[in-house]
């Protein structure tokens, strides 16, 4: 029970921080193209990436993963909210920023798994 306490808890901050980095996003850079939900996705990778590499080599309690892992990046990241908003950038027929939501997702958010992992391996 404690676990689900772990992950609604997590779940509840990163939904805040989802909404509040997307709003900044918007009155940054304007609503054109979505880049709150790639930068969500970037950060939720990148710390993806730190606490898998943090659990890999030292002891990582099942609270954090669940608070962290499961909860915090499951509501920060957006893969449904990626997917339809690239959905409706095909359905505007604008191919190419929908090719570009694509590639910028996939390739920098594995990039930044991989960073957040390096990042823990080099302190060790």
């Amino acid at each position: 029970m404690n676990n689900i306490l772990f992950v609604a808890l997590g779940g509840s901050i990163g939904a805040v921080f989802r909404y509040l980095i997307s709003i900044f996003m918007v009155q940054v850079f304007g609503s054109a193209f979505p880049f709150g939900t790639l930068l969500v996705n970037i950060l939720g990778s990148f710390l993806m990436g730190v606490i898998y590499a943090l659990g890999q080599v030292s002891e990582v309690s099942p609270e954090i993963k669940a608070l962290v892992g499961v909860g915090l990046l499951g509501a920060l990241t957006t893969f449904s909210t990626f997917s339809n908003e690239t959905l409706l950038l095909i359905q505007g027929g604008d191919w190419l920023k929908a090719f570009l939501n694509i590639a910028l997702n996939l390739c920098l958010c594995i990039f930044m798994v991989y960073l957040g992992q390096q990042l823990v391996f080099s302190r060790i």
